[in-house]
């Protein structure tokens, strides 16, 4: 007899008086989690292939499933948690590299939850945004330190190459293979009807989404996937990718199973064959070498589009937002280590990198100490959960923000960190048709939509509440931001006072 280690790590609760035996819990699993027994005529369940994505739960007619945690446990122990002793057992096991995704699950502080905004009240007054205006656009690239006239006094308002974004959020980088279709398409229409952008990511671009090639976001990553002329200029902006905050330092790896025809020729590789990305880009090994490629971008498409580079979030970023600022790009995507992301090492994903927070403040300080801060952009990305965190991350320096896990919760998804497997029961991360298809692109579009206006709603109402009336104001106004529960060195490097001060 074969002994499993690994027990079940959910329960399917099922109230047998509310099952009526419909089978669209089973139906609508693509884990095969549950079944029906014609012997006994009931519905029964397999614990150990439920990812918690809750889909049975919200499509049982009679409310008769619920997934619960189990209350099955080793030995009380300190130092050995469930996930560390059951992730031995996979690995003995299998001797393969754990996956996971969507961010880590670790309790690593979350800096945005102790930090606090600051309010007018009396010497400088509120504003209401319902009744005086209020500015959200914003625009990314580089800025003038002077005003400038021509020969007639007029002010000089060519600048070089802009973005310009209704509100200062945008959709991250998630690409063609790792996420369906359907997704990619409610994302590009979502963002053009807000006027705001989201990233292809390294996957290429679909021809079909090249109408929305004015709100789109082109990105060359190491590997060079669906990389060429048409690509590049297709996009308002080309992103550089040479680091992931989930996932620093290495590259990344699109199963074959998830390479189908319509993806085969996205990218241009062959069916079924494995996307990987090596770590480093093989032309790239110096600031001098980054800046070539930003030059190349350049000319190719006749300096009409800001080059973004995006890097993670380590422990010397500063030193390293400072050179890619001096190599020409535009834009700096900074991707902190919560971040989101189809597959990554578990190991790399929970112990590699820094928090967002930190490395934006860090970032922001290095460039304004060098008198450079003008020459870039900010973005930062990596767990940006609302318009609060939204904020923060501007007042802290940035002149954006990316979303990307939070956009696809407003898709439906569960968090369940299995979309390395291919087999998301929400149409997200899956490149299986009758999968995608539960997820219609127009109702998907709607929601974000609707999420990015109320997220807008609130950053007027908080702005408001502080007495600025424009993003503008409120980027870098670290006076705005206090910290509670912070070591000074930590307040220190996020650059603002103890709250009470």
């Amino acid at each position: 007899m074969k002994i499993n280690l690994i027990q079940s790590e959910y329960e399917v609760i099922r109230d047998q008086s509310r099952c009526i035996n419909c089978r669209l819990c089973e139906k609508q699993c693509s884990n095969g989690v549950n079944y029906y027994d014609s012997k006994l005529k009931v519905m029964l369940s397999d614990e150990s292939k439920c990812v918690n994505c809750h889909r049975c739960v919200t499509v049982c007619p009679t409310n008769a499933l619920k997934i619960v945690k189990s209350d099955h446990c080793f030995k009380s122990n300190a130092n050995w948690s469930y996930h560390d002793i059951t992730n031995i057992y996979r690995q003995a096991k299998t001797g393969g590299v754990l996956l996971s995704s969507m961010g880590t699950p670790k309790e690593y502080p979350v800096y945005w939850d102790k930090i606090l905004i600051n309010a007018s009240q009396v010497t400088n007054p509120s504003i209401d945004p319902l009744r005086e205006p209020m500015e959200t656009r914003t625009f990314l690239g580089k800025k003038k330190l002077d005003i400038e006239y021509d020969e007639n006094n007029n002010i000089i308002t060519d600048t070089k190459p802009q973005m310009e974004l209704s509100v200062p959020i945008m959709f991250s980088a998630m690409s063609y293979g790792s996420i369906s279709y359907n997704a990619h398409k409610a994302l590009a229409t979502a963002a053009q009807e807000l006027g705001i952008f989201y990233n292809t990511g390294e996957g290429g671009l679909h021809e079909d989404f090249y109408v929305y090639g004015e709100n789109t976001i082109v990105q060359v990553a190491s590997g060079r996937f669906g990389v060429h002329s048409k690509y590049l200029e297709a996009g308002k902006a080309i992103e550089i990718k040479m680091g992931q905050g989930a996932k620093p330092g290495i590259g990344g790896h699109l199963p074959g199973r998830k390479i189908t025809e319509e993806v085969s020729k996205t990218r241009m590789i062959p069916v079924g064959s494995d996307a990987i990305s090596p770590a480093p880009h093989h032309d790239i090994y110096s600031i001098e070498d980054l800046r070539q490629l930003v030059y190349m971008l350049k000319e190719t498409t006749n300096y009409k589009k800001p080059i973004i580079v995006k890097i993670a979030a380590v422990h010397n970023v500063g030193a390293i937002a400072s050179g890619i600022a001096r190599c020409g790009a535009d834009i700096i995507v900074i991707d902190g280590f919560r971040g989101g992301t189809g597959a990554a090492p578990l190991r790399i994903r929970d112990n590699v990198g820094i928090p967002i927070e930190l490395a934006l403040a860090a970032v922001d300080t290095r460039l304004r100490e060098e008198g450079i801060r003008n020459e870039v952009s900010l973005v930062a990305g990596g767990t940006i959960r609302s318009s609060a965190d939204v904020i923060k991350a501007i007042a802290l320096g940035a002149d954006a923000v990316y979303i990307a896990t939070s956009a696809l919760i407003a898709l439906g998804c569960h968090l369940c960190r299995s979309c390395h497997l291919g087999k998301c029961n929400w149409g997200i991360a899956t490149q299986i048709k009758e999968l995608e298809e539960r997820l219609d692109p127009e109702e998907g579009a709607a929601n974000l939509v609707n999420l990015v206006t109320a997220w807008s709603r609130e950053i007027k109402e908080m702005m408001g509440g502080m007495g600025i009336n424009s993003i503008e104001a409120l980027k870098g106004n670290r006076l705005m931001l206090r910290g509670i529960g912070l070591s000074q060195k930590e307040l220190d490097i996020l650059g603002i006072q103890h709250a009470g001060e």
